[in-house]
């Protein structure tokens, strides 16, 4: 997907395909009808079928729609989708690839089952038995809820904050230490809104209205379903809270990209001070974090020295909100019944799935089709997949890699991953606008890059995961203490350059900046990313260009605050770093320009999308180089009346064939660093002079930019 996770204080950059969208005028009015069938893509014999090719659409006026329209309009937008295209189909295969080997479990003699074999069946199964989960309703959540009910003081509340699986406004982790980065670190964070951001509190637009409206109603719902005698009051209270923290403590999504912010260490004591009278203490023994000798916390408002030694000016100091220590101060402030009631809101809204029909189907009205605009909840068997996956992930993907994973794509990645290397080796020395000192860093950082792909050798086991059918709160807790307890053995130790991020199964990719890693998991590599058997051209353009994207993570606005060694520190000279932030300014600019709904007012966040955009404009720019070098010298044929040219360019045109619902575009255009896919297409290929050659892009055309326009980066 490509988005940025900072769990724990991380900074993963995946490929971000959790929320693609395109244009409003691409969008679900050029749909066929609804459907419950999920659409299919023909790849031709070659990669990419000419015959989607929408021949009354110049590729010079609008390139997405006229690699993707005509497959577009002859496919519904399937019911249980905001959204749907090149990757969901891939996702959906995945899932359908893992029922089939949990469907060949469910078929043995139970008795024959390996112990492993059995916890993916109690797991699927339980969470697959709606009848037992609605017989159950509130019985399973009660014994949870009585004990944060039971918490009479705010060390009792920190206490239980600190138990893995029950919700905590605070947030805490072990990583990898972003400035040693031979050693892990506490990680510590703060959060606490129901809605998917800070400014849909804010919102007084009449849809915005609508949403708080109905988000009020939700949680009066939840508090009912709690057994409040007034559940209206309580859900105030709790909307209340929420409300404080968005206009007061979280900060502007894009502001808050910058890691500069993250690092701040401090000592056990020195996390007390900056605690004040908040009793952290008790959360950080209760965590399990008493032997910790360092805590990072990743969301404090810097102290003006702090910021100007950043360079934060005085604009984006104001998009900042007070962050950790304003949290501590809100939860000292805060009535206790009010911070019980809003555990008690997120423990319900986050097991709504398995605590009865009415839960679920109240959590998916407001948050699956009023927010995103989804008409269909996904069929619960796709779900059940879900839910396996998420406990014992890596046990099927053993299964997963053995069964659907072929070792000679690993081996055709392989080449790949070299060719782009060396494209980006032979750009660094070509660029003009960086010094010979700054070009050595980045050259330092592009060889100690450790490419993974497929699937790592020692996957997990999950020894001493014990779970039970019938039970699929209880497994879900489980789980959660096994994942604490796995992460908090981690403290002290060597760093562990085997863990992954992602199961194989999982069709994304993601770069880590502290291991200074990319890593591709086997689910990715199929079409129309990568086939085995598919033209050069189009596995360049396609898979070739994730694997740049990835690369050019390490070198976008943030990824490139971390050196060889992954650790956050400067490595550029001033002057290299000025003209580098130039060129990105200007992209976005270029971004901020592309604005799909209300008439031109809801547009692309350029500042919030920026890493994501250098990484597919630099990726596609170092997947074109390695295309070139991998044809150096051979005869590259005209197929389909196709050049090389035109179908690599095609190849991430199709990669990016998506269909959106607009409700799911307009918070994606909100929350999320990934520009829309129709932008993912439209706003790179523009940039590039050989696109321009390759399909006769004149200045009549509505992409049109002229050559001073046209950035390149890396």
């Amino acid at each position: 997907m490509i988005r940025t996770m900072l769990a724990a204080g991380a900074s993963a950059l995946a490929l971000g395909l959790a929320t693609p969208a395109l244009a409003d005028d691409h969008t679900e009015a050029n749909m066929a009808e609804e459907t419950n069938e999920l659409p299919t893509m023909s790849f031709g014999e070659w990669g990419f079928d000419p015959a989607t090719l929408s021949p009354d659409v110049d590729p010079g006026d609008d390139f997405f729609a006229y690699a993707n329209q005509e497959w577009l309009d002859a496919n519904p937008l399937p019911a249980e989708f905001s959204s749907f295209g090149a990757f969901n189909l891939l996702r959906e295969k995945s899932t359908s690839d893992v029922k089939t080997l949990v469907d060949e479990l469910n078929a043995k003699d139970p008795a024959s089952l390996t112990a492993n074999e059995k916890r993916i069946v109690a797991v699927y199964d339980s969470y697959l038995d709606t009848d037992a989960i609605d017989a159950a309703g509130m019985s399973a959540a009660q014994p949870y809820l009585e004990r944060i009910q039971a918490a009479d003081s705010i060390d009792a509340l920190l206490t239980l904050w600190a138990t893995p699986g029950y919700p905590s406004p605070l947030g805490g982790g072990v990583n990898v230490d972003a400035k040693e980065t031979d050693r892990y670190s506490v990680y510590l964070s703060s959060g606490g809104l129901g809605l998917p951001d800070r400014d849909y509190y804010t919102d007084t637009s009449e849809k915005g209205e609508n949403i708080k409206a109905k988000y009020k109603e939700y949680l009066t719902f939840l508090m009912g379903k709690a057994g409040y005698e007034d559940p209206g009051a309580a859900a105030m209270a709790v909307y209340a809270f929420e409300d404080t923290i968005a206009r007061t403590i979280s900060s502007d999504r894009a502001a808050s990209r910058n890691v500069d912010l993250f690092y701040n260490p401090f000592t056990p004591a020195e996390l007390g001070e900056l605690a004040g009278d908040f009793p952290i203490e008790t959360m950080i023994e209760a965590s399990g974090f008493g032997e910790a000798d360092r805590f990072v916390v990743t969301n404090l408002r810097p102290s003006a020295e702090r910021a100007e030694e950043i360079g934060l000016d005085a604009e984006a100091m104001a998009k900042l909100g007070k962050g950790f220590t304003g949290m501590l101060e809100l939860l000292g402030t805060t009535d206790l019944a009010t911070l019980k009631a809003w555990t008690i809101k997120e423990f319900l809204d986050n097991n709504a799935a398995i605590l009865g029909s009415d839960i679920d189907e109240a959590d998916f009205a407001f948050y699956g089709t009023l927010l995103r605009g989804t008409p269909e909840q996904r069929p619960r068997w796709k779900r059940a997949i879900g839910e396996t996956e998420s406990q014992f992930g890596e046990l099927l993907g053993a299964s997963y890699v053995e069964r659907y994973f072929p070792p000679a794509s690993k081996e055709a990645m392989d080449e790949l991953v070299a060719n782009l290397r060396i494209a980006l080796a032979e750009s660094l020395a070509e660029i003009d606008w960086m010094s010979e000192a700054s070009k050595e860093q980045a050259m330092a950082k592009l060889d100690s890059f450790d490419p993974k792909i497929g699937y790592r050798d020692n996957l997990e086991t999950y020894e001493g995961l014990d779970v039970k059918a019938g039970d699929p709160l209880g497994n879900r807790m489980a789980a959660a203490h096994w994942a604490w307890r796995d992460m908090l053995d981690k403290l002290g130790g060597p760093i562990d350059r085997t863990e992954w991020g992602m199961l194989p199964q999982t069709v994304n990719a993601y770069y880590n900046p502290l291991k200074n890693e990319i890593v591709f998991p086997a689910g990715i590599l199929q079409q129309p990313f990568f086939g085995p058997n598919a033209d050069l051209a189009v596995n360049y353009g396609a898979i070739g260009g994730v694997i740049g994207h990835e690369i050019g993570h390490g070198f976008d606005d943030q990824g490139s605050k971390f050196s060889a060694t992954g650790a956050l520190e400067n490595w550029w000279t001033d002057e290299d770093r000025d003209n580098f932030d130039g060129l990105t300014d200007a992209l976005v600019e270029q971004y901020n320009g592309f604005c799909p709904l209300d008439d031109g007012e809801t547009c692309v966040n350029g500042r919030l999308t920026l890493g994501e955009n250098i990484g597919d404009l630099g990726g596609l720019s170092m997947a074109y180089r390695a295309y070139k070098l991998a044809t150096e010298g051979k005869d590259v044929p005209v197929i389909d009346g196709l050049t090389g040219d035109q179908r690599f360019f095609l190849a991430w045109a199709q990669v990016w064939r998506t269909a959106q619902r607009d409700d799911a575009l307009r918070q994606q255009l909100r929350t999320d660093p990934h520009s829309p896919p129709y932008y993912r297409v439209n706003g790179v290929v523009r940039n590039f002079d050989e696109w321009y050659e390759a399909f006769n892009v004149t200045p009549e055309d509505n992409l049109y930019l002229p050559p001073e326009e046209r950035i390149r980066i890396w």
